[in-house]
């Protein structure tokens, strides 16, 4: 029995359909840590800032010869201009469309997980024509595409466990970071800045100084 064509499932409901399926594809993940000298040190302290979306990269495969006769042959851009148009900006939302994944019995390109993967935008394609009629109409097209996911700050929640620590931390604040970032990054929510202000003796949270030291207290069962 052969694997499922993959599809592309956008949003408003729109399918678009592989005719042939990726004959491999790479998915890859990065952090973004920050360096944070230290006078003295050999080494500058490693601080984890965020994570950053997945990305698959693979190849699409369009192909029109067997479609139509010889004096009537399909365009093969008349089908991968579906692909292309996740690249265009909506005039409804202003923003391309997202769009979900299905392939196969996972249904899924990404990490994360079995089901219906994450909402994603297309973040690049280059397409490469291969073969022409006679009169130069192309006939075949390969696109290689890279496709980001772009989960809603809502979902990355949900998904994300995030605990306080069971001990105090001490931090030391970076360039434009303020509390709720702190909090934000320690205990998964922004609006817990004040056990931080309190326990550093900030009495204006708006205002911290690059390079000084926070404290950061762990927090009581039932508030993380």
């Amino acid at each position: 029995m052969s694997l499922a064509k993959l599809k592309i499932i956008r949003e408003d409901g729109k399918v678009i359909k592989a005719l042939y399926n990726p004959e491999r594809y790479s998915v890859s993940k990065g952090v973004q840590f920050a360096e944070i000298g230290i006078p003295g040190l050999d080494s500058p302290v490693l601080q984890f800032v965020r994570g950053q979306n997945e990305k698959v990269t693979l190849k699409l495969f369009f192909d029109t010869t067997e479609q139509g006769t010889v004096e009537d042959v399909k365009d093969v851009r008349d089908l991968t201009v579906e692909v292309y148009k996740l690249m265009k900006v909506s005039a409804v939302t202003h923003a391309p469309p997202r769009f979900r994944l299905e392939w196969g019995d996972s249904k899924s390109l990404f990490w994360q997980g079995v089901g219906v993967s994450p909402l994603c935008v297309m973040e690049s394609m280059t397409e490469e024509f291969t073969l022409f009629s006679p009169s130069g109409t192309p006939l075949r097209a390969e696109l290689n595409v890279t496709i980001r996911e772009a989960p809603s700050v809502k979902l990355q929640f949900q998904q994300t466990r995030r605990e306080s620590s069971d001990r105090t931390k001490f931090l030391m604040v970076q360039s434009g970071q303020r509390l709720s970032d702190i909090a934000w990054l320690e205990y998964g929510d922004p609006t817990n800045w004040r056990p931080i202000a309190e326990a550093s003796g900030i009495a204006n949270p708006r205002i911290l100084e690059v390079g000084s030291t926070v404290k950061v207290p762990s927090l009581p069962k039932g508030v993380a």
